[in-house]
């Protein structure tokens, strides 16, 4: 009964930080580019009362063991990359990216951050950056006498200048992908940078080597869906009212084990 309450305990604590990543993801449902993330669980040791095989005679041996579970606990929590809603503004510095991949920003620290959010403004000196102030790299920079800006789907991010009749390109925009970007780490801000797990940077052109590509005037909506949010936290509630209860059960199993003796 004591180790009933322990293991109820543990899974009471699971559900917690399950209900908590849930609060997180539905706390920036309207978060430009942000991606919902999913706790995951694993089951304790187990205590073993009689191991499989044991002898159960000269002749024969039980085919199966005793086991007696501990409990649980989270693990990890996995954050789904899946693309979101394109949502029009008509800014024509609001980007999206359509498929896999990443802005590259430079971060205070003088390294290198990534990003799905690509509502950039322009800096005094004429630089794209991000709300933080964060250069988008390579820098882009645009001209003061700029009239009109306009980035192909390719990253190509040519003006208008005026007096002039022919577009000028200043460069082009590249993206950033990893073998494993659920092993990013992640800084807050939409950011992430480069982790052991997420392997190096792989930079290209945007629609090169299955690299996304790009669209200008739109942002892109977090891939929260609330109606799955909204299920996932009544599990979640349900599963610790559920181990609440096992711990009130083995706590009148004590309550009767004590009177015993009276």
């Amino acid at each position: 009964m004591i180790r009933a309450l322990y293991t109820a305990a543990s899974g009471m604590a699971a559900q917690q930080a399950n209900i908590d990543t849930v609060a997180n993801n539905l706390a920036n449902v309207n978060t430009a580019g942000f991606k919902k993330t999913r706790m995951e669980f694993a089951d304790l040791v187990y205590q073993q009362v009689k191991a499989a095989g044991s002898p159960t005679s000269t002749s024969s041996e039980s085919p199966v063991g005793l086991e007696i579970g501990l409990g649980t606990r989270s693990v990890a929590t996995t954050r789904d990359f899946t693309t979101g809603n394109l949502r029009t503004t008509g800014n024509p510095l609001d980007l999206a990216l359509q498929g896999r991949g990443f802005f590259q920003v430079s971060l205070p620290d003088g390294g290198v951050g990534y990003t799905r959010t690509g509502s950039f403004h322009l800096s005094s000196d004429g630089a794209l950056v991000t709300s933080e102030g964060y250069k988008l790299e390579p820098a882009i920079t645009i001209p003061p006498n700029a009239t009109s800006v306009t980035i192909s789907a390719t990253g190509v991010v040519s003006v208008a200048i005026a007096g002039q009749s022919a577009v000028q390109q200043i460069g082009t925009i590249e993206i950033a992908s990893f073998q494993n970007p659920a092993g990013l780490n992640a800084l807050g801000g939409n950011i992430f940078t480069v982790a052991t797990a997420s392997g190096d940077a792989t930079t290209g052109a945007p629609g090169a080597d299955g690299l996304g590509t790009i669209a200008q005037g739109f942002t892109e909506e977090s891939n929260v869906s609330v109606v799955e949010e909204m299920v996932n936290m009544i599990l979640g509630q349900r599963a610790y009212e559920a181990n609440s209860k096992v711990v009130k059960a083995a706590d009148e199993m004590l309550q009767q084990t004590n009177s015993m003796g009276r």
